[in-house]
């Protein structure tokens, strides 16, 4: 038996396999988020530690023998954040998230150096990224900034709560901005930006590799028979894609859900940071991944459900039937789904969303298609990003809230003049993925490649033909509506 854990921002989720990686049991414990200021977002850890706890019990009490034989455990989390330890193995405050914001000074700061940052860490230094989060500590809470003695992801965190060893491995480490990305390891010029050394961070191995053993006091606790084994794991979106069998070149994955991402793994290191691409080592041994990230995607179709009164469904089926005359897409309006910023491909904090072309005659239905086509725009935006240095990916599975609309995924499909698939999927996924890279300790598993399958396709839907050319012209004046705005972005916010 195998168990994977996925600390994500809002939760814990956890769930038991077998050796055919049947889901034997499921647990979920709920977490919560401080915001002590505007654009500060942070988390207490003793949450994580009893969040899993708690979803150790579940499982203990759902499936009680088989929960016993566990050989392994993996663990999935939220990238970026920074849990700082002092010598004595002490939380020292609150972990600073991946959505804090406060460190925008710092990621100038960091990268005015006499070497490229951007060569070495593959990606541009934006505030979510560890290592601004770190300057900004030093600048602003010095006294912490002295008591640090490790650095740790979340996710790692949790691991030395369990094992009491100080591990990380490359698809979480990568958000850092401290790896060496192509190199697969730390970068002693990138530590020194932050004013870190190695001694400083976690050892490093790949996501399958073992990374200690569970600590004998929880072994008895939970009445565990064996001597769990934790293995290295992975970041949530490497591991989401791991639970999806999505390794490989040819294959790659849309998210559409509160972000809009679109991910594809590579067999080497590649990187496009003039479009603000995220390039991070996978979970597995010799492969990377490009990741663009749009920060608002389904979350603008909750705001304009909102704001017109509409249900999602009711919403989405107005938008199908405007969609289907032409007419009404020539004369619709724009509009630019920048709720909180964008990273790619603008990596901009200061633009916001805007309607365009707005008329007498416009009604409500006529600004939800806009906000649908303007999101479906940005994911656009993503993979012409990606595609600038990669164009490998073949397969491109749908994922996420925005991916239940068959409409939707025909209007992306029409953009992208691809075929995109759908899987079924569970929330689970990520907690499958780590789940998956814990059974690689197995050796009663012979082959690493019966582990990491491929999900099914459960439907596949094609371009409309002939609404392409149209979407295509749009999506032009969209982007130079963007290129208008950047400029007094700015001046807007107070």
């Amino acid at each position: 038996m195998f168990i994977g854990i996925d600390l994500g921002t809002s939760s814990i989720k956890m769930i038991l396999i077998d050796q055919s990686q049947n889901i034997l049991a499921t647990a979920n414990s709920s977490l919560t988020v401080q915001t002590p200021k505007d654009g500060f977002s942070e988390q207490n850890p003793q949450e994580w530690i009893d969040s899993t706890m708690e979803c150790f019990e579940v499982l203990k009490l759902k499936k009680p023998k088989e929960f016993s034989q566990t050989i392994s455990i993996g663990i999935s989390g939220h990238m970026h954040g920074a849990t700082l330890i002092d010598k004595d193995g002490k939380v020292i405050r609150p972990c600073i998230l991946w959505n804090d914001t406060r460190s925008h000074q710092e990621c100038e700061e960091f990268e005015k150096q006499n070497f490229d940052v951007r060569t070495i860490s593959g990606n541009i230094t934006m505030p979510g990224f560890t290592a601004p989060k770190i300057n900004w500590i030093k600048n602003n809470e010095i006294d912490n900034f002295k008591k640090i003695f490790k650095v740790l992801l979340p996710k790692d965190f949790l691991r030395f709560v369990l094992t009491g060893e100080f591990f990380s491995e490359m698809s979480d480490a990568s958000g850092t901005l401290w790896l060496d990305i192509k190199q697969r390891k730390w970068s002693d010029e990138l530590l020194s930006c932050s004013f870190l050394q190695e001694k400083q961070m976690p050892s490093l191995v790949e996501g399958n590799e073992e990374t200690g053993i569970l600590k004998n006091e929880l072994k008895d606790k939970f009445n565990f028979n064996n001597n769990v084994k934790v293995v290295g794991g992975a970041g949530d979106n490497a591991a989401a894609a791991t639970g999806m069998g999505i390794t490989n070149e040819n294959q790659s994955f849309i998210s559409l859900g509160t972000s809009g991402v679109f991910f594809t793994p590579t067999d080497n290191f590649l990187s496009n940071t003039g479009d603000a691409v995220h390039s991070f080592c996978h979970c597995l041994p010799n492969k990377w991944h490009l990741m663009s990230v749009m920060l608002s995607a389904s979350n603008c179709l909750d705001w304009i459900c909102s704001i017109t009164n509409s249900s999602i469904t009711e919403t989405l089926t107005n938008v199908e039937k405007y969609f289907s005359n032409t007419n009404n897409l020539i004369n619709s309006p724009f509009f630019l789904p920048y709720l909180s910023g964008e990273r790619t491909p603008h990596n901009d904090p200061y633009i916001r969303g805007s309607f365009h072309s707005m008329k007498t005659t416009t009604s409500s239905t006529n600004l939800q298609y806009a906000v649908i086509e303007g999101v479906s725009f940005g994911i656009l935006d993503g993979v012409n990003s990606i595609l600038k240095v990669n164009k490998n990916f073949e397969k491109i599975f749908m994922v996420g809230g925005g991916s239940k609309s068959k409409f939707w995924i025909e209007l992306i499909a029409s953009l992208l003049n691809r075929n995109l698939s759908v899987c079924n999927q569970s929330e689970f996924g990520a907690a499958l993925g780590v789940a998956r890279l814990a059974m690689h300790v197995d050796k009663n598993i012979n082959s690493d490649v019966s582990i990491i399958k491929e999900i099914k396709i459960s439907e596949t839907f094609n371009p409309i033909d002939n609404k392409i050319d149209l979407l295509l012209k749009r999506y032009s004046i969209w982007k130079d509506l963007y290129s208008s705005n950047k400029d007094i972005a700015p001046s807007l916010l107070t």
